[in-house]
């Protein structure tokens, strides 16, 4: 069955981020309670390698946007 990503908080999504094999991803899904396959791990281990975050973007992303400014685009 497909996670639905609406249902992931936060704090899971930085986790399964912070993951380095789908192995360790499929663990703590386990761990929360998600049931995950190894093609489905390894899927998300391929989104997640599209992406990669420094460490205070991700501290932004897992605890809201205080302390970020925001720019003005100027076309």
């Amino acid at each position: 069955m497909p996670i639905n990503k609406n249902e992931l908080t936060k704090e899971q999504i930085a986790k399964a981020m912070s993951c380095k094999t789908s192995e360790e991803l499929m663990e703590l899904a386990k761990a929360e309670g998600i049931e995950l396959t190894k093609e489905e791990a390894e899927a998300y281990m391929a989104e997640l390698e599209d992406f990669e975050l420094d460490e205070s973007t991700m501290k932004n992303v897992a605890g809201g946007l205080q302390g970020m400014q925001c720019k003005t685009l100027k076309y």
